[in-house]
């Protein structure tokens, strides 16, 4: 018997067998063999169907996962089960004690802004009474008829969208929930929790969100995957161009998703980061990066992260490179890594590294000063000096940028030094800012700079 799930049995019953209303719909019915069940459960997860408790099927058999049933079918609602309205209430009613109230609020608010970004609906956190999504943690038995196990097997469930227990998510108070790789990451369980919430169930793409077992996911910056966004917009429709902030009451922190195979010549086009490597231009978005020499002679074709840079993979929050020292810095989340032109120099460190408070998550730009020898690091409206001959910020740090940097405005994406002038790049416009003027002399496409 695996020490997660008191015996594969119990698993092929609590996952692959009728009930009323279990989470996120009713059961199939059918054939209730063990070996029926089991070949249930191969097929779903793309293994070879036997029938039989082989080395594969135990493998998954013992992974920690989510509590809702592999097997669904929306019989208990008329068609698809979704939410007739496109604002939300949520409220957290019961809290863990492994993490402070404060991440708990930011995780489950990360994980909702997750399907914000994707599809038109908009969450508004409730303190009291009754919402639509009621979150709380559970300890065993807890009056819904699906008790929790105890630490790992089961993490989480949530019930489709209805009345009632109706898009309701409990998380087992038992695990370890954390906001790092270790333990069970909170925003990880709850961003695919609030899938079920919304009405999907799982997939059988592994890469997806919506694959049943557990696998750490970075919060800050995280896109929903392909498989995802089609099921969201299967039930709700896309997320209207022009609306570019997703909807969660109190806009928390992290950068928005944005279409896959990016269109860089399209009129909304903004980039990620930006830095000089060497005698070039680096633009970065999404999975993509563009290279281009200091002189544009025509379109630039994007290349895929990954292939120059593996440790990165995608969406880089912010880069600077200091020519005269041949090294460039890549931040990416609480994380930076530090590169002698595309080679990577050793594992990812910690971005209070350069006297970051740990409440900084990210950071959305970066721009080397050569004269000064000093690195602006750019954090939603605020930014700090780091001077780069002493390693320390400078004792006034943060300073707002509307008060050093007039006319810019907006968030800024994305920043670098040519020539002497610092550009902005802010969504789809670029500002040329001349620091002696202390004023944007020019304003352009961000596209334009990758020929578009």
């Amino acid at each position: 018997s695996s020490p997660f799930l008191r015996g594969e049995l119990e698993y092929f019953e609590k996952y692959y067998t009728p009930k009323e209303r279990h989470p996120v719909g009713e059961m199939i019915s059918g054939g209730n063999s063990t070996t029926r069940k089991i070949q249930q459960m191969q097929a779903f997860f793309g293994l070879k169907v036997t029938g039989k408790l082989d080395y594969s099927t135990m493998d998954i058999i013992k992974r920690p996962r989510c509590g809702v049933p592999d097997v669904a079918n929306y019989r208990l609602f008329p068609g698809e089960p979704k939410w007739k309205k496109r604002t939300l209430t949520y409220r957290i009613k019961k809290y863990t004690s492994s993490l402070p109230q404060a991440d708990v609020d930011k995780a489950v608010e990360m994980g909702l802004r997750t399907w914000s970004a994707a599809a038109p609906l908009s969450f508004i956190r409730a303190k009291t009474g009754e919402a639509d999504i009621m979150i709380s943690f559970e300890n065993g038995d807890h009056g819904d008829s699906y008790p929790f196990d105890g630490p790992r097997g089961t993490l989480a469930h949530a019930f489709a969208p209805g009345e009632g227990l109706g898009g309701d998510t409990h998380f087992d108070n038992a695990e370890k929930w954390t906001m790092g790789m270790n333990g069970f990451n909170l925003f990880t369980v709850a961003a695919h929790e609030f899938g079920h919430a919304l009405g999907l169930a799982h997939s059988t793409d592994p890469s997806s969100l919506m694959y049943p077992t557990y696998k750490y996911q970075h919060p800050f910056s995280y896109r929903l995957p392909k498989d995802d966004v089609k099921g969201i917009q299967a039930l709700y429709g896309p997320r209207e161009f022009g609306s570019r902030k997703p909807q969660v009451s109190r806009q928390p922190t992290s950068k928005l998703p944005t279409p896959y195979n990016p269109d860089h010549c399209d009129s909304k086009f903004s980039f990620d980061a930006v830095t000089m490597l060497g005698k070039e231009l680096l633009f970065f978005k999404d999975r993509y990066f563009w290279r281009r020499q200091a002189q544009l002679t025509s379109h630039v074709q994007p290349l895929s992260i990954t292939s120059s840079f593996p440790q990165l993979m995608s969406n880089v929050d912010a880069a600077y490179e200091i020519a005269e020292r041949g090294i460039a810095f890549f931040f990416k989340g609480p994380h930076y890594w530090t590169t002698q032109g595309f080679h990577m120099q050793g594992p990812p460190r910690s971005i209070t590294d350069f006297g970051f408070s740990r409440n900084v998550p990210h950071i959305d730009a970066a721009v080397y000063l050569r004269d000064e020898k000093k690195t602006l690091f750019f954090v939603e409206d605020e930014f700090y000096s780091y001077d780069e001959t002493k390693r320390k910020m400078d004792k006034d740090s943060p300073k707002t940028i509307e008060d050093e940097f007039s006319g810019i405005n907006g968030r800024i994406d994305a920043a670098v030094e040519v020539n002497g002038f610092i550009y902005f790049f802010s969504g789809p416009k670029a500002y040329k800012y001349d620091r002696e003027k202390e004023d944007v002399v020019n304003i352009v496409k961000s596209s334009s700079w990758v020929g578009c």
